[in-house]
C-alpha cells in the first residue's frame, strides 16, 4: 500500500509540475490543484496506514492519530481559497489583456 501511494504522490506532483510549467492559465491552475491534491495525500499519509485502529483512547491498544487528519482538513480548505482566489485572478488578467497566457502576451510578439 505504501508503494501505491509513493506512484501516487509522485505521478500527481510530476502532473502538477507540468502543468505549472506550462503558460497557460486554465493548466496553471489545474497543475496547483494537483499539487494540492498530493499535499493532501502526502499529509494524509504523514500519520501511517492502520486498518482496524480505534479513534478514541482507552478503547483498545493503538489509535488513530487525529493530527493528520486535522492537517488534512486545514489544507483542503486552504486549498479551495487559493483555487477561487487563481480563477479570479486569471479571469480578470483574461479581460484586462484579452490573452490567457501568464504573463498576457501571445509567444512570438
Amino acid at each position: 500500500m505504501e508503494a501505491l501511494f509513493a506512484v501516487t504522490l509522485g505521478i500527481l506532483s510530476a502532473s502538477g509540475v507540468y502543468l505549472l510549467l506550462r503558460a497557460r492559465t486554465f493548466p496553471v491552475v489545474l497543475g496547483l490543484t494537483l499539487i494540492s491534491y498530493a499535499v493532501n495525500l502526502f499529509l494524509f499519509a504523514m500519520g501511517r496506514l492502520h486498518s482496524g485502529a480505534v479513534t478514541v483512547i482507552g478503547q483498545g491498544g493503538a489509535y488513530a492519530d487525529p493530527l493528520p487528519q486535522a492537517l488534512v482538513l486545514t489544507a483542503i480548505v486552504i486549498g479551495f481559497a487559493m483555487t477561487a482566489f487563481v480563477v479570479v485572478l486569471a479571469l480578470r488578467s483574461l479581460g484586462e489583456t484579452q490573452s490567457d497566457h501568464v504573463d498576457g502576451r501571445e509567444p512570438g510578439q
